[in-house]
């Protein structure tokens, strides 16, 4: 089942399908790279400061594939611990905390090409939505979730196109609005419901941020000098 043509698409719908809602102080938080250019709709219909979340599993040593837990970014980085994980192989908090770093320096040095030199935007007290380009199991999506509510935010919404109905149940757990415009069943990979699912390249995010920062800067009013 093709729901999307492409990602601009995407975001231009669920752009008018969040443009319902009276958000307080928005702000749009995507998932790089894919949520980008989704979130950029997002942002732009709602006229909120775009940032971005990035998660990056930690792996259990020499089994890199099972997560442990996971390292968001944010202006205080937040770990999210898979306890069950953690226990069946033997892993402290100090080893987490060692594993974390690399990933946590792999998120810094992303940022730094996404956004050079840029501060977190602050959340406490705001709408923080977090969006992507559709979600398959959560996982990633929950640990980005369970950081950004750490922020305070007044409210925390989720926004995406695509994901199975199980998936959205789940994790509206953690958040306190849920916007999902197709939970198509079966659902295979989120790719299959897109005509067009490139994969971005850095370059094409930091285009995306750079052209969204110049339009925000650009709407703002002129003060007198």
């Amino acid at each position: 089942m093709i729901a999307f043509s492409d990602r601009d698409a995407a975001g231009t719908a669920l752009a008018e399908a969040l443009a319902e809602f009276d958000f307080v102080d928005p702000v749009v938080l995507a998932l790089p790279r894919g949520g980008v250019p989704v979130a950029v709709h997002v942002a732009r219909a709602l006229g909120a400061p775009l940032d971005l979340v990035m998660v990056r599993k930690i792996g259990v040593p020499n089994q890199p594939e099972l997560a442990a837990g996971a390292i968001v970014d944010g202006a205080n980085p937040e770990m999210v611990v898979n306890d069950h994980i953690c226990d069946m192989v033997g892993l402290n908090r100090a080893d987490l905390e060692r594993l974390s770093q690399v990933q946590l320096e792999e998120i810094r040095r992303r940022r730094e090409v996404y956004l050079p030199g840029r501060p977190h935007v602050p959340l406490r007290g705001k709408t923080a939505i977090v969006v992507d380009d559709g979600i398959a199991t959560g996982a990633t999506t929950r640990a980005a979730l369970l950081a950004v509510r750490r922020q305070h935010p007044r409210k925390l919404v989720l926004a995406i196109p695509v994901a199975p109905e199980t998936t959205v149940r789940l994790l509206e757990r953690d958040v306190d609005t849920v916007v999902c415009l197709e939970t198509p069943e079966p659902f295979h990979a989120i790719g299959a419901h897109y005509r067009r699912f490139d994969q971005l390249s850095d370059d094409e995010v930091v285009s995306l941020l750079r052209s969204y920062d110049a339009d925000l800067r650009a709407a703002q009013p002129a003060t007198d000098t």
